[in-house]
């Protein structure tokens, strides 16, 4: 598991302090913070050394994402107050000031914000490094163990709806460039070439560009399919952006896509070992098991199979009990409950769970594909044909990317298949199938 990032904000170089001490802020950083930061099993990030250092907006946006931040307010002027505010506001738990105490005097309360004091030598250098850097390492420590705070990355980070629906609303929510916004959506009807396009158009590295751009390439990416493009952006972000949360689910998301199914698994069980277990974290899972266990039955190996059918439902289950008001996981529980030979019996006292949050988020008022999708699928599972047609309208009328419905007729075809080795009669499933395909292919 990648150690957690901790952004540095600091002055570099020789700058002059309080009298005639002038502060060596790269001796600062070298012998005392960066040592503390790894001492506390941390990786540091110090603004002065990345090229988004030049540009205010991208070296604030990493500011805000990274988890940990060690802010030196020696030198810090009103602006650099206002930033340390913003992130204390929304990561009050997670951030560390410090200050040299033969620097010019800090008009602003150190006291309060529990900022540490170092001291300083003649020339500048840390006079005690050893002994401060373990108060810093302690202070960074703490922090691991505080509670995280609500932030205004929420989206990357800490969004507090339904998980799945991060992406969803991403583009109404985040503000950034109305003009790439409108270039991307088209492109994204013209196809993969013509989202690339957009991007090697861009008038900045991708480590600098605004993140609301960085994100909606990425979703765009993944609207048209482009599963390649979208593991290489990953690796041009800034560290902060690439580390987030939803960065890394849709990672996962693509090398699953793109048959990197083990790389896709370490990454997911690294997310929910740091950050805990999410419905839509727990579901990727649970889909990398799902395509394994598809493997293994079409090579014929009913052991491995048996195995890995248990291992994707215990993945969506487990995301399905995370949060109760997301669906998703629980219509692949109760699909793959059918589709387990014999079947699980477990899924008739689940069924009815999965029924009561799927019609909850529909009556809510804001419906998406993937709510009229699992009430399409409950009522192919509880054999209701009309129910599932006159449910198969909406969710055609709800389809935004082509992946949607074509994965929709897949768990379908699956449950039909199933069916028809039982001997139970299926056409009316295979036309709502044959319907869900051509919306994908259209």
């Amino acid at each position: 598991m990648s150690a957690p990032l901790c952004f540095v904000a600091m002055p570099s170089g020789r700058r002059q302090g309080a009298g005639d001490v002038a502060i060596d802020f790269d001796a600062v950083y070298a012998e005392l913070i960066e040592p503390a930061i790894a001492l506390a099993g941390m990786k540091p990030l110090r603004s002065a050394d990345e090229p988004a250092a030049t540009i205010d907006a991208a070296a604030f946006e990493w500011l805000l994402l990274c988890e940990y931040a060690v802010a030196d307010l020696t030198l810090a002027t009103p602006n650099d107050f206002y930033r340390l505010g913003v992130r204390a506001a929304l990561r009050p738990t997670r951030t560390v000031a410090v200050f040299a105490r033969s620097g010019r005097p800090i008009r602003f309360d150190a006291e309060a914000l529990l900022a540490l004091p170092y001291t300083l030598l003649p020339d500048g250098h840390p006079a005690k490094a050893e002994e401060e850097r373990g108060a810093i390492a302690a202070r960074l420590q703490q922090a691991i163990h505080a509670q995280p705070a609500h932030g205004v990355f929420q989206l990357t980070e800490d969004f507090r709806d339904v998980q799945r629906l991060k992406t969803d609303v991403f583009r109404e929510r985040v503000a950034y460039s109305e003009q790439i916004k409108a270039r991307l959506a088209a492109a994204r009807r013209m196809g993969a070439d013509a989202v690339r396009e957009v991007a090697t158009s861009l008038d900045r590295p991708i480590a600098v560009t605004e993140a609301g751009i960085v994100i909606d390439l990425l979703l765009s990416y993944r609207a048209v399919s482009a599963w390649n493009d979208m593991i290489a952006l990953v690796p041009q972000m800034a560290p902060p952006l690439a580390a987030s949360v939803m960065v890394q689910e849709q990672l996962a998301f693509a090398l699953n896509r793109a048959g990197h199914d083990q790389e896709a698994e370490a990454l997911l069980e690294g997310l929910i070992a740091r950050r805990g277990a999410s419905s839509e974290t727990c579901s990727l899972l649970g889909r990398v098991y799902k395509d394994r266990w598809q493997a293994a039955v079409e090579a014929g190996d009913p052991e491995r199979a048996r195995d890995l059918i248990d291992k994707a439902i215990g993945a969506y289950r487990r995301g399905f009990e995370s949060d109760w008001r997301d669906a998703y996981p629980g219509i692949n529980v109760v699909t793959l409950m059918e589709l387990r030979e014999p079947p699980d019996p477990q899924r008739e006292a689940l069924l009815p769970v999965v029924r009561y949050a799927v019609e909850r988020r529909i009556a809510a008022g804001k419906p998406d594909y993937w709510d009229y999708a699992s009430r399409l699928e409950l009522a192919v599972l509880g054999r209701d044909e009309a129910a599932a047609r006159q449910t198969l309208a909406d969710a055609l009328g709800a389809v935004r990317e082509p992946w949607e419905p074509e994965s929709t007729a897949r768990n379908l075809l699956l449950i039909r298949e199933a069916r028809e080795r039982r001997g139970e009669p299926t056409r009316w499933a295979a036309e709502i199938e044959a319907a869900l395909k051509a919306r994908a292919t259209r």
